[in-house]
């Protein structure tokens, strides 16, 4: 987050101090702080209502009046008549839904209680407060539910959240189960919590996981996704699906990657160990900022070996397991509700993984349109950290990256030399004989037997003329 970001958050406070009310930093810009890291985003608690908010402020969004949350743009925080404002409710849903992307909006919320939450995610009521302590009570975790004045440096700690930090623990506020029961996918925060900062899990929270971890089927595939993507993307994939297998969620999120475990590898390839032990082994090298396609291929690339199993004459055996793999990772995704984009590099991350073996067999041709793949740099970073997490031969990878750099874009992706018009002018017709015909001539011309288009038509006349 920008010092733009910052700045404009502060000067939020200071317009409404202004104006007299309260306000102060809250959550997890001031847990991030304490700790010296980089804040994701900034936001603000104050005893100002919404409708004060929307006042005070020239251009507002009240994408959350109701529950006391109201956005304000980064760029805009002079203070002009209330006639200037424009509400949530004067925005197209699609662009309310957006718009701290659009905007980089910065969330001020009211302080509040709240009622029952029959939904597993929203309360059914708000109560608007005049106290800090009250509304932080509401908060999941303790290293979140602290305040900070900029303007003293003041932390304001209602909930021991200063202790849990200086101990690296992640706990609830209050009731581990009251928490989760307001939502339920702050079972899976926890775990990207403890994973994200290297700390421990409080008892109490910890049980609490285990025993409610059935519920996590009452939030949304969207939701469980994004939370399993921040995972598998902030630099602690490994430690964080060893936490989601203990607490009991892995389970219920993903009973395909449960079964990895106890699955045998066959030790001259694999000398790491079991499906699952490679596997966190491989999320463990996954980098902070990785692609989420990435991340998510690299958990999913031996899916197809646990219902592939099998022991040979001579040793341990996956026969067809890129493929079922393939279906599986496919459906997983699906299930989840990923994009198509996203789908479809995740699958072929998986489809590809074992074709690097075959590296240095490989025809120009052949390896030539290996390195055209979208997004060649992932297949090639998840071959990578594959051999990392297994024997530690990099020698593959290495030829690939000095190809990649000694090979120009025009030889790996060249114009093609002939057209299907060349052939439809010779009398040929559009058909799998018609593909064939192209596809002969661009492993010539991609091995450098076929230089110009004169050569090309000379050899198409002579091997082709009808």
């Amino acid at each position: 987050m920008s010092e733009l970001e910052k700045n404009s958050a502060v000067q939020i406070i200071r317009t409404l101090r202004e104006r007299g009310h309260r306000a102060y930093l809250v959550g997890g810009c001031v847990r991030d702080i304490l700790l010296g890291r980089e804040p994701a985003d900034y936001d603000v608690s104050t005893d100002a209502t919404p409708d004060q908010v929307m006042r005070i402020f020239p251009r507002t969004w009240a994408v959350g009046a109701q529950f006391g949350v109201v956005l304000v743009p980064v760029d805009d925080q002079i203070s002009r008549s209330p006639d200037d404002q424009i509400s949530g409710s004067d925005m197209p849903p699609a662009l309310a839904d957006n718009v701290a992307t659009r905007a980089h909006a910065i969330e001020v919320a009211t302080f509040r209680s709240d009622g029952l939450y029959t939904d597993g995610r929203h309360p059914n009521e708000v109560t608007f407060s005049k106290e800090a302590k009250e509304d932080v009570q509401r908060r999941d975790f303790t290293i979140n539910g602290l305040l900070l004045d900029p303007a003293e440096n003041e932390v304001l700690d209602y909930v021991g959240g200063q202790a849990d930090l200086r101990n690296e623990i992640v706990r609830t506020i209050g009731s581990p189960e009251q928490r989760f029961g307001e939502d339920k996918l702050r079972m899976l925060r926890a775990v990207r919590f403890a994973a994200r900062f290297g700390y421990e899990i409080d008892d109490e929270t910890f049980a609490a996981i285990q025993r409610l971890a059935p519920q996590i089927h009452q939030v949304s595939k969207e939701r469980v996704r994004d939370e399993l993507t921040k995972m598998l993307t902030e630099g602690h994939a490994g430690r964080a699906f060893e936490l989601l297998d203990q607490s009991a969620l892995l389970h219920e999120v993903l009973p395909e990657i449960k079964k990895m475990k106890g699955v045998e590898q066959p030790p001259q390839f694999h000398p790491e160990g079991d499906v699952w032990t490679h596997t966190l082994m491989l999320l463990g090298q996954l980098q902070q900022g990785s692609p989420r396609t990435l991340g998510w291929g690299a958990l999913l690339h031996d899916v197809g070996k646990p219902p592939t199993f099998r022991v040979a004459p001579d040793r341990i055996r996956f026969d067809g397991h890129v493929e079922v793999g393939e279906a599986m990772a496919e459906e997983i995704c699906r299930r989840l509700r990923m994009s198509n984009d996203d789908t479809e590099q995740i699958v072929a991350l998986v489809a590809n993984h074992m074709r690097f073996a075959d590296t240095f067999k490989m025809k120009p041709a052949t390896l030539k349109r290996f390195l055209r793949l979208p997004r060649f740099e992932e297949h090639l970073e998840m071959h990578r950290i594959d051999c990392l997490a297994s024997h530690g031969d990099l020698s593959i990878h290495s030829f690939l990256v000095q190809k990649l750099a000694d090979t120009p874009p025009s030889e790996i992706r060249p114009q093609p030399l002939v057209t299907g018009h060349d052939l439809i002018e010779m009398g040929h017709k559009p058909g799998p004989r018609f593909r064939e015909i192209l596809a002969a001539l661009e492993d010539l011309q991609l091995e450098g037997k076929l230089k110009t288009r004169e050569e090309a038509l000379e050899y198409l006349q002579r091997e082709y003329q009808k």
